[in-house]
């Protein structure tokens, strides 16, 4: 089965009706231009801050799932009858622990929300500390069946982690989504590219990354598939890329490269 996934590689300044704004233009143009079934933007695309921005400014500009900006997505996929991932700032309920949620929503071609995830691994590396303003999630994504195959998702640190896109593809993920906002910085771009093309080779999946540009984020936003073959890739500004992925494509890889059938974890439990 083939289906058409266009990342959109955007920039944002915590502004969510700006945002939305730009989510809009860009939806009418997969759409027109690339006849998209699936479209996936970044993680915070609601709104992000860059770092040093007061916590207090951070947490205000949360909403809940069923907050204005999660609603006009849900229209805006039924109105162009395609599937929508994108990442918020989910407000969270507990006076105990002020903090939000580093969430992503997938929205069907009829509006409806098929999957919620909250960030788990939270980035607190090279100087960042996510987890001042994060709440960090109990579970990892439950893959979800749609018309393109099945469909997996992780969000932008938790690449590092190879037992998160195992699991993944242990529930049976044939494509998995990466929403980041990935931070620039020296051997930064080298990292990302390496480790989304080995959880690609090593999982024998698909894996769309749909990064943020702008101040503190660097673009280059890949589709990679099961071989490890960056089939669209973008460069350091807002921009629109778009890639055919083909779910007998990635039988045909599993069945000349048998290795994640061919595993012993017997041997090999990590704890």
């Amino acid at each position: 089965m083939k289906s058409r996934f266009v990342v959109a590689q955007m920039e944002q300044n915590g502004d969510p009706e700006i945002n939305l704004e730009n989510a809009r233009k860009a939806v009418a143009e997969a759409v027109e231009y690339y006849h998209a079934d699936f479209i996936v933007f970044p993680e915070c695309f609601m709104s992000l801050y860059p770092a040093g921005t007061p916590h207090e400014k951070q947490l205000a500009s949360a909403q809940t799932l069923d907050g204005p900006f999660a609603t006009e997505m849900k229209k805006l996929a039924k109105d162009n009858h395609v599937w929508i991932a994108f990442g918020m700032n989910e407000k969270v309920d507990n006076p105990a622990d002020p903090r939000n949620h580093n969430t992503t929503m997938i929205i069907d071609s009829e509006g409806e929300v098929k999957g919620v995830y909250r960030k788990t691994h939270l980035y607190d590396a090279f100087g960042y500390k996510e987890s001042d303003t994060i709440c960090p999630g109990d579970k990892l994504f439950d893959p979800i069946d749609t018309p393109f195959g099945k469909i997996g998702l992780f969000v932008c640190y938790e690449v590092r982690f190879p037992e998160v896109a195992r699991d993944q593809v242990l529930k049976g993920a044939d494509i998995i989504l990466m929403p980041t906002a990935w931070a620039s910085g020296p051997l930064k771009s080298h990292q990302f590219k390496t480790l989304i093309t080995a959880r690609a080779i090593e999982n024998t999946a698909y894996i769309v990354a749909a990064d943020q540009v702008g101040v503190n984020s660097m673009g280059e936003s890949i589709i990679v598939d099961p071989m490890g073959v960056a089939v669209a890739s973008a460069g350091e500004t807002p921009q629109l890329i778009c890639a055919t992925i083909d779910t007998d494509r990635i039988k045909q890889v599993r069945a000349k490269l048998p290795s994640f059938k061919d595993r012993r974890p017997y041997l090999y439990l990590v704890k």
